[in-house]
């Protein structure tokens, strides 16, 4: 299965669940049978514990499944224990977002609105070194891992089995200066640089665009297996929140609709992200 350890992960913990509840049983009762707790039962099907291969083993017997079935879960459940590239970082990734840099590195689908900065994965260095300085509370140690693992993340987009990546962001971002003038200058060249990649798709929404459906910057993700269902992430300053249920993701799929018609096309996008360049080169 292709995809970050996180992403395999996750496909694992719903592969449990879904035996589970085929089989009619709750958590306590699959681990009173296999003499486990249903705690332990619980947080292979959350992904928030490991999972050995001998527990799959235990619980495809159980659930009396094909040999197939029970090797491709025993894969994934020794990919997820492998670390990703990001995690050799320390304290540059705060352990909350590393969960979310797996599962992106794993998505087939990226869809961002951005509201007040320039999306972390068309940040240029000195852009993304300011915000990180602007926090305060990092050593300059960890502001240059952070910054590293922000640039390297980008090689997503460059990559032929990338995601589809959709970016949609306020006109108040790209006029917010972050720095001075020469960082915004070379801030924007790096988006202009980001759009014209094959995969990216780049609109802004002007000041002029009346009412919009979104209250606040969000990223949705979607998967290459359709059994991995699309998720919602919205960050904040010392956590992170994941949305998965059907009705979350299909209201914030109306809303990202709902931005792109009022956002310009990526043509008088460009236009517009060019001549705000130009008023940072006076």
């Amino acid at each position: 299965m292709p995809g970050s350890p996180t992403a395999r992960r996750r496909r694992l913990s719903f592969e449990l669940k879904r035996l589970r509840e085929q089989s009619g049983l709750t958590c306590a009762q699959v681990g009173t049978a296999l003499d486990w707790s249903g705690s332990k039962v619980n947080r292979m099907e959350t992904g928030s514990g490991r999972v050995q291969p001998s527990d799959i083993d235990a619980l495809c017997r159980f659930y009396d499944t094909g040999d197939e079935l029970r090797e491709f879960l025993k894969s994934l459940a020794r990919q997820a224990k492998v670390r990703g590239w990001w995690q050799t970082h320390g304290a540059g990734v705060p352990e909350w977002f590393n969960i979310y840099i797996g599962l992106e590195q794993g998505a087939s689908t990226f869809r961002q609105y951005q509201c007040e900065l320039v999306p972390g994965l068309m940040q240029s260095e000195a852009y993304a070194g300011e915000l990180h300085r602007s926090g305060g509370h990092m050593s300059a140690q960890d502001i240059v891992r952070a910054v590293r693992v922000r640039m390297e993340r980008q090689a997503m987009l460059r990559q032929p089995d990338g995601p589809d990546a959709w970016f949609i962001v306020n006109e108040g971002a790209l006029r917010h200066v972050i720095g001075d003038r020469s960082v915004m200058r070379d801030q924007l060249d790096r988006v202009l640089e980001a759009a014209e990649l094959p995969s990216v798709t780049l609109q802004v929404l002007p000041f002029d665009a009346g009412t919009y459906p979104a209250t606040g910057p969000f990223t949705m993700l979607g998967f290459p297996a359709p059994e991995d269902p699309d998720l919602v992430y919205r960050d904040g300053i010392t956590d992170a929140v994941y949305l998965e249920g059907e009705h979350h993701v299909r209201e914030y799929t109306r809303a990202f609709d709902g931005l792109r018609a009022a956002a310009l096309s990526p043509q008088r996008s460009a236009r517009l992200i060019e001549t705000i360049r130009k008023e940072y080169t006076s």
